[in-house]
Parts: structure tokens; C-alpha cells; sequence
């Protein structure tokens, strides 16, 4: 997922099809200045990281995010974010006791 998310078309591709639901290929397409071909290979890339679903109607193929994977990533996100600020907390406690026995020690040696 991270490969898929790491490419900033692929990103721009995915913030198209979350303002605009779902969109044909074509219409995904012609929001760039690069190949067809181009596009459909970050369209692979992006299935295959389960980021976006495909769907063929006719002679289309309909693209939309898929709000599962989606989910699922915010949530890790989130916890990962929550563990970190936890981890930072921690740390601010052991620096500010530190701060303090510093201020201590030199108003000890004055």
C-alpha cells in the first residue's frame, strides 16, 4: 500500500475519485498531461493495493475508492498516531524532570 501511496499521480488519482465518486477510465485519464497507458499502469497499482475497485459496465471501466482498505488504513493511522503522541508524552515527562535536576543542581553549586 505504501509503494501505491509513495507515487503522487497515484495520490492525485485517488483525491479525484474522492471528490468525484466514481468516474470512467477516460475521465480519470483526462486529468493529466501523460499517457493513457500511463494512467491505466497507476490504475493497476492502485487495484492491486486494494485502494481503488474496478468495475466493468459495458465497454467502461468505472473506478472508486475502496472504502474498506481506506478505512482500515485510517484506523492504523490512527493508532500508530496515538502511539507516538503517547511515546512524546513520555518523553516530555523525562525531559522536564531533567530540566528541573538541572535548574536544581546549578542553583545547588551557586
Amino acid at each position: 500500500m505504501f509503494v501505491a501511496l509513495s507515487d503522487p499521480t497515484r495520490r492525485t488519482i485517488l483525491e479525484i475519485l474522492a471528490s468525484s465518486g466514481e468516474l470512467t477510465a477516460t475521465a480519470i485519464y483526462e486529468h493529466f498531461s501523460v499517457s493513457p497507458q500511463a494512467i491505466s499502469q497507476h490504475l493497476k497499482i492502485l487495484r492491486e493495493a486494494n485502494l481503488v475497485v474496478m468495475e466493468k459496465r459495458a465497454q467502461k471501466h468505472l473506478y472508486r475508492l475502496n472504502q474498506e482498505t481506506l478505512s482500515q488504513f485510517e484506523a492504523w493511522v490512527q493508532q500508530t498516531r496515538q502511539r507516538w503522541e503517547e511515546r512524546f508524552s513520555a518523553l516530555d515527562i523525562v525531559l522536564e524532570r531533567e530540566k528541573q535536576k538541572l535548574a536544581k543542581d546549578e542553583q545547588e553549586s551557586r
